[in-house]
């Protein structure tokens, strides 16, 4: 049995925060999804109290009862393991239940989840607990995203708070790392830290030399990139990457504006003239790989990302790398439920290294895979070259 005093503090803090970063809003905010990536924030209140109630109340408290039937199908997100679910289109469409039931069902699990770790838990409960926490953690940074998508597309543009700042200068100056050929071990190999089931089986891989920037790639050398017309020269994409800008008539990041002869940025702190030494954010991968066919680079592999990012600074931005989101040597899916939280995913993505001003405190670390589809950038999403 497992001592809880830790894990209680971690869980409390966690559950507080998601509920801090919904301060900032106004009723109205919580209900509203305007394309299907972006979850409204009342689902995400929701989402992450069912995860605790559906895989650790449910099983592992005596006499637990649910706080009402239906709340399953409500916010249940994508685990056909444990039953039918409100299809993600269909989210915004959730009027009811409305928002204070849905902070009482919160608060519901919340309490009933502290009263079961008033008591020393088994190594199964103290698992699932763990990834419920980064679980919710992750939902924290969808949260800041998807909130800054509603508000970005409200005609009105408002501001989320005075507070969040998102394009932090990077102060050095641009050099090259450059790191020889050898053999590397890639994977999650500390026992006593929390990793997820995708960075298991630790493995060597083989890298010839290469060389990696120390910075990200900045606003500034973007604009450079838009006013070349890169946007229109077929050599720096990809076929599906040029066939995307062009039937989407994408021409620059999202959230940038030409406003009389001036670039704009939509923040969470409002529109701003756009800041040109920050790093560029909410790039696809297909415009990360053109930017840097334009510079006569490459972006790195996700072995070249974590066998050097000792060596710079991350955790500004999710950054694009050339691998595909593929299992490592050995890999197995738990069982059950927990088993569709990543595995199922291992087609048709590319894999983003370090983590982004939006990622949850004590979230990342060196080995962490996220992953995404090469046309999505509503996340902070930025790259670093290679060559």
């Amino acid at each position: 049995m497992i001592e809880t005093d830790h894990l209680l503090t971690l869980f409390s803090e966690t559950r507080q925060r998601t509920e801090t970063l919904c301060k900032p809003l106004e009723i109205e905010d919580y209900v509203v999804q305007p394309i299907l990536d972006v979850s409204p924030p009342k689902w995400h209140l929701g989402h992450t109290s069912w995860f605790f109630e559906e895989f650790i109340l449910k099983h592992h408290k005596p006499g637990y009862q649910l706080f009402h039937k239906d709340f399953a199908y409500f916010f249940n997100s994508y685990y056909e393991t444990v039953g039918e679910r409100v299809v993600r289109s269909d989210r915004g469409n959730l009027t009811r239940p409305g928002v204070a039931k849905v902070y009482d069902y919160r608060h519901y699990v919340t309490n009933e989840l502290k009263e079961l770790l008033q008591q020393p838990i088994t190594d199964e409960v103290e698992h699932l607990l763990r990834i419920g926490i980064h679980h919710e953690k992750q939902h924290q940074e969808l949260l800041l995203t998807d909130i800054k998508y509603i508000l970005g597309n409200n005609p009105i543009q408002p501001k989320y708070n005075d507070s969040f700042s998102e394009n932090k200068f990077q102060e050095n100056t641009q050099e090259w790392i450059n790191v020889s050929e050898g053999i590397f071990e890639i994977g999650h190999n500390d026992p006593s830290s929390f990793s997820y089931d995708n960075e298991h089986g630790r493995h060597k891989v083989y890298l010839h030399s290469y060389s990696i920037s120390n910075k990200l790639v900045t606003n500034r050398e973007y604009l450079a990139f838009i006013k070349d017309g890169g946007y229109s020269n077929f050599n720096y994409w990809h076929a599906d990457g040029l066939e995307w800008i062009q039937q989407q008539n994408i021409r620059h990041p999202m959230y940038w504006y030409a406003i009389d002869d001036e670039w704009k940025h939509y923040t969470l702190q409002g529109l701003k003239p756009l800041e040109l030494d920050a790093p560029v954010t909410h790039l696809s991968y297909y415009e990360a790989f053109a930017f840097a066919q334009w510079k006569d680079c490459r972006l790195p592999t996700e072995f070249e990302w974590e066998a050097a990012q000792h060596q710079f600074s991350w955790g500004d931005r999710w950054e694009w790398t050339e691998s595909a989101y593929l299992p490592y040597p050995g890999y197995k899916k738990p069982p059950g439920a927990i088993g569709e939280y990543n595995g199922k995913f291992m087609v048709n993505q590319k894999v983003l290294r370090g983590g982004s001003v939006a990622t949850a405190p004590n979230h990342t670390r060196p080995t962490y895979r996220n992953f995404f589809q090469p046309e999505l950038r509503w996340q902070f999403t930025g790259l670093r070259l290679a060559k």
